[in-house]
């Protein structure tokens, strides 16, 4: 699957925008406009006015539909799911080249309400990866005291981890530990020890 580089970059908002929200964290990473104005900054969003109060409520239950697709059971539900989304802000795909990224689709309304920016954006992305029937590439963390999610970018979709550093590391540690434990009580039932 190709994936072009404004599709991936919208990708990783989306991943980062999921990753916000209390139930992965325990907390609320955007609660405030503070919060929120780091985000558009972090992600280098263009054509974004000042955030305001009804950005961060509507961004808040943007991500909650995100979420819905993202996890939706069945590739119909996905795709219905993206279609309501992009329609709901009037999605006007547009080619442009700013800031020395080459040209470039942008599916969203110059200077639009954030939630409505990344509602076109992010939800053309999705459009994009279930029109390429690769929905299994977007992932939750497989460690069990992880929630976060993320988008397997990987040529074989053999990424399990949303990062290999932390859980990823953490949880091949615990399996060695175990292989040593089980090693040890077999050893140890081996020589009649209790």
């Amino acid at each position: 699957m190709l994936i072009t580089h404004d599709t991936e970059c919208a990708l990783g908002i989306l991943v980062d925008l999921l990753n916000t929200a209390p139930e992965v964290s325990g907390f609320e990473q955007l609660s405030d406009l503070v919060a929120l104005d780091a985000f558009v900054v972090r992600q280098d969003l263009s054509e974004i006015d000042a955030v305001t109060s009804a950005d961060l409520v509507a961004v808040h239950g943007l991500r909650g539909r995100l979420r819905e697709i993202f996890t939706a059971g069945s590739t119909e539900l996905a795709a219905e799911l993206v279609n309501v989304l992009v329609a709901s802000v009037n999605a006007t795909p547009r080619l442009t080249d700013h800031d020395g990224h080459g040209w470039h689709m942008h599916y969203f309304a110059p200077h639009a309400a954030l939630a409505d920016h990344l509602a076109a954006e992010l939800g053309m992305a999705l459009g994009l990866i279930v029109m390429a029937g690769e929905r299994e590439r977007l992932r939750r963390c497989e460690a069990p005291d992880c929630a976060r999610v993320f988008v397997d970018l990987s040529r074989n979709r053999s990424r399990r981890y949303c990062d290999s550093r932390t859980c990823g590391n953490r949880m091949h540690v615990a399996a060695y530990r175990a292989r040593q434990r089980s090693a040890a009580d077999e050893a140890g039932v081996a020589l009649g020890v209790s």
